[in-house]
């Protein structure tokens, strides 16, 4: 009688094991999927990116540079104008942009560019970065950002793991007639000097 018991037990026991491994593997994969689409969300992350496209016609901007000298686009009729947009003077990144368009801009000056630079800085802060690394172009004061606006390059961006508002570093060439006739988005900043010849 004793033993039966003991067997009768024995069995519960093993029954209240394999209930629990079976438990534990129903939950698992359910866990790993939550695991996996929590991370597939953060790796999905896209960055605003302007709404203009090659064919489109340009928007009109006026502003002044950084030496007060008012430039509008139908002004530059006739040239083709690479108009950059760049999150902030003297940051690293934005510096290595403007210098690779300054050490090409002989060769982009005989092709019929005009360089435009254009940020959220004033003139005053224009003018700090462009004697500090001899920059032969003009830098747009858009403090207002009605330019970056009307170019669609505010929007959602990420850097270091932090999803913020900000200006979308992109290049646009517009041709003789204001047509925009290529857009980078993306820039290399380093050689984008090279990134507009070679279009």
């Amino acid at each position: 009688m004793k033993s039966t018991k003991t067997l009768a037990s024995a069995k519960t026991r093993a029954s209240a094991k394999t209930a629990a491994k079976t438990s534990a593997t129903k939950k698992t994969p359910a866990g790993k999927a939550a695991a996996k689409k929590g991370t597939g969300k953060e790796e999905t992350f896209v960055a605003h990116s302007t709404s203009l496209k090659a064919g489109d016609k340009a928007p009109a901007f006026s502003g002044h540079d950084q030496n007060g000298k008012r430039i509008s686009l139908a002004d530059l009729k006739g040239k083709k104008v690479v108009l950059y947009f760049y999150p902030k003077d003297n940051t690293p990144t934005c510096t290595l942009e403007a210098c690779s368009l300054r050490d090409e801009h002989t060769f982009l000056a005989r092709k019929n560019y005009v360089v435009l630079g254009v940020s959220a800085d004033d003139e005053k802060m224009h003018k700090k970065f462009a004697t500090k690394y001899e920059l032969p172009f003009s830098l747009l004061a858009d403090t207002n950002m009605e330019i970056i606006k009307a170019y669609d390059v505010w929007g959602t961006k990420k850097f270091m793991g932090r999803v913020y508002d900000g200006i979308i570093r992109t290049t646009f060439i517009i041709d003789e007639k204001g047509i925009i006739s290529g857009v980078i988005t993306d820039v290399k900043s380093k050689e984008h000097g090279k990134q507009v010849l070679a279009l």
